[in-house]
């Protein structure tokens, strides 16, 4: 599974301002309703639904919301990185600044958990990580996010 297959440049934000988990998932909503040109209410609600299941905050300053969406037709990312740390309820008790947000159609179960999982990797490497958290650049966020999986060597 490639990112390039899930995120285009235009789905990076270098600068999301939230205050809460509830607003970082409204904005990103709204990003998403541009890049989708699906409805900004539908994603927002479907987001929500699948927090209510628990946090999508793993661990470590990234979150990973998701859900799946009847109107889409392919898998879409968008990619965020917090002026300030948030709280996100994640699994450790800290702060979320990084966040990746994934959009799937109602069908798309395998594919759905392969991109998962290719994210939850990436975000968790703690030199791609480290690389995303001190650039807010858009075009440099994009870029460290196209990099191979895999590449854990320190910085």
């Amino acid at each position: 599974m490639d990112l390039s297959d899930l995120i285009s440049p235009q789905a990076v934000v270098p600068v999301l301002k939230a205050t809460s988990k509830k607003q970082a998932i409204q904005e990103l909503a709204a990003k998403a309703a541009a890049v989708t040109g699906l409805p900004q209410r539908d994603i927002f609600d479907t987001l929500l639904q699948r927090e209510r299941l628990g946090s999508t905050g793993v661990g470590n300053g990234i979150a990973i919301p998701h859900g799946k969406l009847v109107a889409l037709d392919k898998l879409v990312g968008l990619f965020a990185r917090l002026e300030k740390p948030i709280d996100f309820d994640a699994l450790d008790d800290q702060p979320v600044d990084l966040i990746f947000l994934l959009l799937a159609p109602e069908g798309a179960g395998a594919d759905h958990l392969k991109a998962l999982a290719r994210i939850a990797r990436l975000l968790r490497d703690s030199g791609t990580a480290q690389k995303l958290r001190a650039t807010s650049d858009a075009e440099a966020l994009y870029t460290i996010l196209m990099q191979p999986a895999a590449s854990s060597n320190a910085a």
